[in-house]
């Protein structure tokens, strides 16, 4: 019996020399107590603490075999991520507890198998061999016949540990496949913090110190005051003053799906950020989380929020983010978006939300109480559609999390036959329709026959009639085309060109129009949303209503000229590409 005490007091979760080149351990039962308390800590914000916290104390359970922890103090020394599985020699650490689980707590443990097997490898199926990973029922079968779990148990570890009640708490409405990835988000998360904290605790420490949310909401009002001192009069700018009104007053709204539905040029941006940091502060939540479809979009809305908020406080997280850009403690925010202002893609977002790998699934619990405001809502793809509106409508019922649909063009989301979409989304404007009339600013310009196309010579001679002068068509191969019978002088936008470059000259073409240098720019349609820019005609390559729409909101963007802007659409010699 004394040497069963002394197995488990000196049982190893992990170890590395220090500084001095001492030996220092991580004991298995403390990182057990510790993980189970922070994935319990996380899981209280939607109700399911206790399942996370059973979760925590039996996730390592497979440790306490004597073949890991010989493996552990012959590889004593590694790195941080050295606790990871999957390399050659590791010993099964993770099938032991999935199997107590199961023995221990029945259909409830089944759930709590899935955490624990997964949590470094992903999650897996039970029994679809589709998904290429190992097959959670193959593993309870093998670790069984191998007697995992009797070798853990021979070591006696303590009953403190193994000895635990059934969960009682119930799900949150809404998909189980959502709540079991919330709770794997609040175990691999904890499992990952509780051996960075041993580690690396310079690393660690990196984590802390971020500002409050009211804290923010401040330095966003002092920004806007001193915009607004420094704004010109105009009835565009009252306009804006009076969006902005309106979405500071709404964020006192029980918290659930709201769209903003503003034309172009209305300051949807600023005033979406205003209702979530308003919001946010009157319900207590944690975190904005602003997702945009377009890195070309991101990449300018952050640098205004850098410029609102500071650098340190800004976490963008998409696939061109230039390097440059990051420090240590950007990079470990975007592992698991603890940072209280996040920047990302529809991509990265909602895919993360259907994902099964650790990494992809560890920020998911911080999703959870936050206001996330979706800019450019009609570009969500419709191939998707459906679930993504049904885990939006998931997170808002069951996990306190507010949406905003913020576009000049709403999609028709509400449910109607064979379309669930969403329910109960509330408006933030009074009233959209006046705001439309009150911001008409253009006029547009139809083609005679919309059968008959053009050739890009005659578009092109029409387009150097004009000093300045935006043209925006349906592809990159358009554009190269069209850019190549311009005079040099004009300027080519695509997506092509790197984030740094294309970043670079939209700066540029503002600047030149700020300075009423005559710029005449071929693009493809990433200038159509979220792109501040203010040209006096707009040209705009046949295409679907709402990108007409979009288009026009680069045209006479301020209201300054004397006379309505001109918004000409042309049939290009090629049709747009299907959908």
């Amino acid at each position: 019996m004394a040497d069963n005490a002394q197995n488990q007091s000196i049982a190893l979760a992990h170890v590395r020399k220090n500084e001095e080149g001492k030996w220092k351990e991580h004991l298995l039962h403390e990182h057990l107590e510790r993980v189970s308390y922070l994935a319990g800590q996380s899981a209280s914000t939607f109700g399911s603490e206790d399942w996370a916290r059973i979760a925590g104390l039996w996730h390592d359970l497979g440790k306490y075999r004597e073949k890991f922890q010989q493996y552990i103090k012959s590889a004593s020394g590694y790195d941080a991520e050295a606790h990871i599985e999957g390399t050659s020699g590791r010993v099964d650490h993770s099938t032991a507890g999935a199997i107590y689980a199961i023995e221990k707590l029945g259909l409830q443990g089944r759930i709590l198998a899935y955490l624990i097997a997964g949590h470094h490898a992903g999650l897996p199926d039970w029994n679809n061999a589709e998904s290429g990973q190992s097959l959670l029922s193959q593993r309870i079968k093998t670790g069984k016949q191998n007697g995992y779990l009797q070798e853990a148990l021979d070591a006696t570890p303590p009953a403190e540990i193994l000895n635990q009640s059934h969960p009682q708490s119930l799900p949150p409405n809404g998909s189980l496949a959502l709540w079991l990835r919330m709770l794997f988000s609040c175990l691999v998360d904890a499992d990952f913090l509780d051996t960075e904290a041993f580690m690396d605790d310079k690393r660690s420490s990196l984590r802390s110190g971020y500002p409050s949310i009211a804290a923010l909401k401040s330095a966003f009002d002092q920004h806007m005051v001193d915009k607004v001192a420094n704004a010109k009069e105009s009835a565009v700018n009252r306009i804006r003053a009076e969006v902005l009104r309106q979405c500071r007053e709404k964020a006192e709204l029980p918290s659930g799906l709201f769209s903003l539905t503003v034309p172009t040029g209305g300051g949807k941006t600023l005033s979406s950020v205003a209702f979530a940091l308003n919001h946010a502060v009157r319900h207590g939540k944690n975190r904005v989380i602003y997702v945009i479809p377009y890195t070309s979009i991101l990449e300018q809305t952050a640098e205004i929020f850098v410029g609102i908020f500071g650098a340190e406080n800004v976490i963008e997280h998409h696939s061109n983010l230039d390097p440059d850009r990051e420090d240590a403690r950007s990079r470990l925010a975007t592992e698991n978006w603890d940072a209280p202002i996040i920047v990302t893609t529809n991509v990265q977002f909602f895919e993360s939300l259907y994902a099964a790998k650790t990494s992809r699934c560890r920020k998911l619990h911080n999703i959870v109480n936050s206001v996330v405001v979706l800019d450019e809502a009609q570009l969500l793809p419709p191939e998707f559609l459906a679930p993504i509106l049904h885990v939006m409508q998931d997170l808002a019922n069951g996990y306190k999390v507010s949406f905003v649909l913020s576009t000049a063009t709403q999609p028709a989301f509400s449910p109607r036959p064979k379309f669930t979409g969403l329910k109960n989304v509330c408006e933030l404007m009074d009233d959209p329709e006046r705001l439309y009339a009150d911001l008409k600013r253009v006029e547009a310009e139809l083609p005679d026959d919309f059968a008959s196309p053009r050739t890009w010579e005659s578009i092109a001679g029409e387009l150097q009639q004009y000093q300045s002068v935006l043209c925006i068509v349906n592809s990159r191969k358009d554009c190269r085309e069209l850019h190549g019978l311009m005079p040099k002088d004009t300027i080519h936008l695509s997506a092509l060109m790197c984030g740094q470059h294309r970043s670079q000259v939209i700066a540029e073409i503002k600047q030149r129009l700020k300075d009423r240098i005559p710029t005449r720019v071929i693009s493809t349609q990433l200038v159509e949303a979220g792109v501040d820019m203010d040209f006096p005609v707009v040209y705009r390559a046949l295409a679907g209503l709402d990108a007409v729409a979009q288009a026009a909101g680069r045209c006479n963007r301020e209201g300054m000229l004397t006379q309505p802007g001109k918004v000409v659409v042309f049939v290009p010699p090629k049709p747009a590409a299907p959908g």
